[in-house]
C-alpha cells in the first residue's frame, strides 16, 4: 500500500546563471570620436558576466570632478588627447587618488607602452581598438578590481 498522504519531492529550481555585475568605466578622450570608438570596442556587454555603463569626459577638469561625484571602476584613457595627454592624467591619478580605479591607456603605437609604464597604468590598447582585446582586457581589469574570477565557458 501507498500513501496516499505522502506529497511529491519537490524539485530544486534550475539554476540560473549568477546575475552580470554593472561597472561603470570612465571614458576620457577630447575627441568624441575616439571616446564612441572606444565605447563601440569594449562594448556593453565585454563579457557574459559583466555590463557597462559608460561615462566619459574631454578635459582634466571634468575627469576628476566626475572620480569625485561617481564611483567609477574603470578608467581609458586616450593617450593621444590634449591638452591634457591620458599618461599624464594617468600619472597624476595614481600620485594623488589613494584608491584610483584601474587604469587602461590608449595609445597610437605599441612602442609607447614604456611612457604608460611610467605613468603607472595597469594596461594598454592599441589604435585601432579591437574589439575582441579590448573586451578582454577591459574585462580582466574589472573582475581584478571587483576580486572575481572569470566564468568558465
Amino acid at each position: 500500500m501507498t500513501d496516499s498522504s505522502a506529497s511529491p519531492r519537490p524539485t530544486a529550481p534550475p539554476s540560473a546563471s549568477p546575475r552580470p555585475s554593472t561597472s561603470t568605466v570612465l571614458l576620457y578622450s577630447d575627441d568624441p570620436q575616439v571616446r564612441e570608438r572606444m565605447r563601440l570596442a569594449i562594448g556593453a556587454r565585454p563579457a557574459a558576466d559583466l555590463l557597462v555603463q559608460f561615462v566619459e569626459t574631454s578635459s582634466y577638469a571634468e575627469t576628476v570632478r566626475l572620480l569625485d561625484e561617481t564611483d567609477v571602476d574603470l578608467l581609458v584613457l586616450d593617450g593621444e588627447a590634449a591638452p591634457a595627454g591620458g599618461l599624464g592624467i594617468a600619472r597624476q591619478l595614481r600620485d594623488e587618488v589613494a584608491d584610483a580605479p584601474p587604469t587602461c591607456l590608449v595609445i597610437a603605437r605599441a612602442a609607447d607602452r614604456w611612457l604608460a609604464a611610467y605613468a603607472r597604468v595597469d594596461a594598454t590598447l592599441v589604435h585601432p581598438l579591437d574589439p575582441i582585446t579590448t573586451g578582454q582586457t577591459v574585462a580582466a581589469l574589472l573582475r581584478e578590481r571587483a576580486g572575481t574570477l572569470p566564468v568558465p565557458r
